[in-house]
């Protein structure tokens, strides 16, 4: 019989003693370190540590220096960049367990360091799907951890929060803890106790618990979770790697396969993106009760801006994707078929289209754009088409590569302080042509050119300024804050899935957000937890 649930768990000492793992200390080898996807300028490291158990990790730990723990360095919000910290990558901590099914669902063991798009090929063969996958595939399960990362699904699946079964952590003093979900929760009082191990046996550690409230959105980014009564391990997850440093994760899984529906939709302008969302989003199995509903994973944004960017970059050209003149914005949407799903029976279903008899989750589709004649000029993906459907997938994708290149190309030839200058907000759905209007104010008011796109369906956008010299780039600061304020005013959040980082604007951002006593709870958390400060120094706070 399992153990009742309760405030207290207890640590334990690494299972293994450090071996001899790998340490860089040449200049040449450390230098592909240095940076991270934000272009975050300055990275400076000492040595890079490949350690492979949580002993090894302990064993770093242990020598007392500042470490900055890393994956595949994907963050854009500098919180990969390191800035004299020892660096952790965690890329030889890579294995992937074997999958356990029972019959609550199935599980998967694995490593921080595992690629995701390794995840999905392994688990593909055992016709098992992990649903918060982010847009990028490159990112490894320990980052997406430490940010609470979240995807195009979040609108049907929930962000990875969601989706850890289990973590190892080993904190900073070297105190390893097993975090099952449903084990340890807190406190009515709103704290936690942690049972230390080793030479501090006996040990209490109290986490008091931020009292905040956090805001009412499919997802946050910012700061560290807490609610009454909440699940330890929660702590840990979104805390972008400042309070212990993980070296295990259990993830759920869904089984079988979904086939998908992957569809691009040039549409006049924004007003009509945002209406074709309202109604797709009531149409979708989570405000619609009806056996035929459009089971919609996800819908994500394009507009005329970020169209623009992917014509002057010939990636529409590049991936065989013709967009239709005068477009003034996009949605690519992502409807999940039942896994026997065919491209035949896909097509016999789509040729139905005009005998109103016949309803399935498809034909209900087809026929909203249909209604909207947008139904000719969309690009579609049927289910087995995963050569279009992967080039739909990249057109999106080519937007934030774009405005990378082009932020990039700005920093080496024209002044190395300009970098990534991106937004991460969100806001309940009803609020997001607000938003957007306010967005666009402040773009225009500070003479910057914007584009914006991002996961429409859940209300999170990413606004994106491409500043080409110093003076833009400090303007593009100002406007940032100035959208992370906008969010809040709508009832959202200015970090919603890339986490704080080394951001500057974002993290003026979390006392506008939980207020000063707020974020002052938060930093006494990571003091009880880490009070030498070693973990991820400058991140966060």
């Amino acid at each position: 019989m399992a153990d009742p649930p309760t405030h207290r768990i207890r640590a334990r000492v690494p299972k293994t003693t450090a071996g001899d793992f790998r340490r860089l200390n040449d200049a040449d080898e450390i230098a592909p370190f240095l940076t991270d996807a934000a272009n975050y300028p300055g990275g400076e490291t000492p040595q890079v540590c490949f350690p492979e158990n949580e002993a090894d990790v302990a064993a770093i730990l242990a020598e007392g220096r500042p470490v900055l723990v890393a994956g595949a360095q994907s963050s854009l919000t500098g919180g990969a960049t390191p800035r004299g910290e020892t660096l952790i990558s965690t890329a030889k901590m890579a294995a992937i367990g074997l999958v356990e099914i029972t019959p609550e669902g199935a599980t998967v063991t694995v490593g921080p360091g595992v690629v995701l798009r390794e995840l999905i090929e392994v688990l593909r063969g055992e016709d098992l799907y992990y649903p918060p996958v982010p847009t990028y595939d490159g990112a490894t399960v320990g980052g997406t951890v430490a940010t609470n990362a979240a995807g195009a699904a979040t609108f049907k699946y929930g962000t990875t929060r969601d989706w850890v079964e289990a973590i190892t952590v080993v904190l900073a003093a070297g105190d390893v803890i097993d975090l099952r979900r449903g084990e340890a929760f807190a406190h009515h009082q709103h704290f936690f106790e942690i049972e230390r191990a080793g030479a501090r046996a006996g040990e209490i550690l109290r986490v008091e618990l931020p009292k905040i409230e956090m805001p009412n959105v499919p997802k946050t980014s910012a700061g560290y979770f807490s609610q009454p009564g909440m699940d330890l391990i929660d702590l840990f997850i979104g805390s972008e790697g400042t309070l212990g440093v993980v070296t295990e994760v259990t993830l759920r899984l869904v089984s079988p396969i979904p086939q998908w529906f992957v569809v691009l939709v040039p549409v006049y302008d924004e007003g009509e993106a945002l209406s074709l969302t309202e109604e797709l989003r009531k149409a979708a199995v989570g405000g619609c009760e009806s056996v035929g509903a459009v089971d919609i994973a996800a819908i994500e944004y394009l507009d005329a801006r970020s169209l623009e960017l992917v014509c002057e970059e010939g990636a529409d050209t590049r991936l065989g994707l013709a967009i239709a003149q005068g477009s003034g914005a996009a949605i690519l949407l992502q409807l999940e078929l039942d896994a026997s799903m065919t491209l035949e029976q896909a097509f016999d279903e789509i040729a139905e289209l005009e005998d109103e008899t016949i309803d399935t989750p498809l034909l209900r589709l087809c026929r909203i754009l249909e209604q909207r004649d947008l139904f000719e000029s969309a690009l579609a993906a049927l289910p087995g088409e995963d050569a279009k459907r992967a080039a739909l997938f990249a057109l999106r994708e080519a937007v934030p590569e774009a405005v990378n290149a082009r932020i990039g190309k700005f920093s080496r030839e024209v002044d190395p302080t300009i970098s990534k200058a991106a937004a991460d907000v969100i806001v309940p759905f009803a609020r997001l042509a607000e938003s957007l209007s306010a967005y666009r104010t402040i773009a225009e008011k500070a003479g910057l050119d914007v584009a914006i796109w991002g996961h429409i369906s859940d209300g999170n956008l990413h606004p994106n300024f491409l500043p080409t010299n110093a003076d833009e780039m400090a303007r593009a600061h100002e406007a940032l804050r100035e959208i992370g304020r906008a969010a809040i005013r709508l009832n959202g959040s200015p970090m919603s899935e890339h986490g704080v980082g080394r951001n500057e604007a974002k993290k003026q951002l979390l006392p506008a957000l939980y207020g000063r006593e707020g974020v002052d709870a938060m930093r006494e958390v990571k003091r009880v937890l880490d009070p030498a400060g070693i973990l991820a120094p400058g991140v966060l706070f």
